[in-house]
């Protein structure tokens, strides 16, 4: 409950954010509940912060239909994280998290990777459309861990990582993912091929399938990923790909 149209307020905290940049050593802010202040505030504390990075969580309700599913076309979702960017400033620090894409892919790895297209035939989120300032993940402490607010489904937990460190956007890996789930190795390794092939947040995606069962796409002509129980998907992969990272319904080439 702070004012932040107070000037003390104001002063204060962004006292209080250079200190931790330029004493401290902190580079980057999050906006923890974004949607209950303008973004023009959070511009301001931007502005006069400088950080290197900033990200907002902009958690609002996907559009659901009548089956209690998310809607295919999630655009009014996913223009309400652009536009909170646009207004702090497209051209500098500023990020939002993906819940769109977190929304959809939670529903996708549950047999529906179909939706994983979108109607624009592009990814269905805010990487979608700009992906340099989306900030990917598959849970976080609200979505996920004790709270258990929007799980992803548990036993489908990598897909989701294969999807977000193969893919456009910035990805964020969840501590408990990493440290208590036993999952270290294996997103290592998706890490590392990322990092390998230089796949970047503005990376090319080309989505080559994305039926129920299957969800193949390139990304920047390196690298390959699948995601879905459909084995057989050797005539469509091109020549030249080798495997490098596999596990419970996905592979990456």
């Amino acid at each position: 409950d702070i004012d932040h149209l107070n000037p003390r307020v104001q002063k204060e905290l962004v006292e209080w954010l250079n200190w931790l940049r330029t004493d401290v050593g902190f580079d980057g802010w999050r906006f923890d509940f974004a949607k209950g202040y303008s973004a023009d505030v959070a511009k301001m504390y931007v502005d006069r912060s400088e950080p290197r990075f900033a990200v907002a969580e902009i958690w609002t309700s996907l559009a659901y239909g009548g089956d209690g599913k998310p809607n295919l076309n999630q655009d009014p979702h996913r223009q309400e994280l652009v536009n909170w960017v646009n207004k702090v400033g497209g051209s500098g620090p500023a990020t939002t998290f993906d819940f769109t894409t977190k929304g959809i892919l939670n529903v996708a790895v549950e047999g529906e990777l179909w939706r994983l297209r979108g109607t624009d035939g592009k990814a269905p989120g805010m990487i979608g459309w700009w992906p340099a300032k989306a900030v990917t993940f598959v849970d976080n402490h609200d979505t996920g861990s004790t709270q258990h607010m929007w799980p992803f489904p548990s036993d489908r937990v990598m897909q989701g990582y294969a999807y977000i460190l193969t893919h456009p956007g910035t990805p964020c890996i969840f501590y408990d993912h990493f440290f208590d789930w036993g999952l270290e190795e294996e997103i290592d390794r998706l890490v590392s091929i990322r990092t390998r092939q230089g796949i970047h947040s503005e990376s090319k995606l080309q989505i080559m399938e994305a039926d129920a069962d299957l969800y193949l796409a390139e990304i920047d002509g390196k690298v390959i990923v699948k995601l879905g129980p459909r084995y057989d998907v050797g005539n469509l992969i091109p020549g030249g790909f080798k495997v490098a990272a596999h596990g419970n319904d996905y592979a990456v080439w």
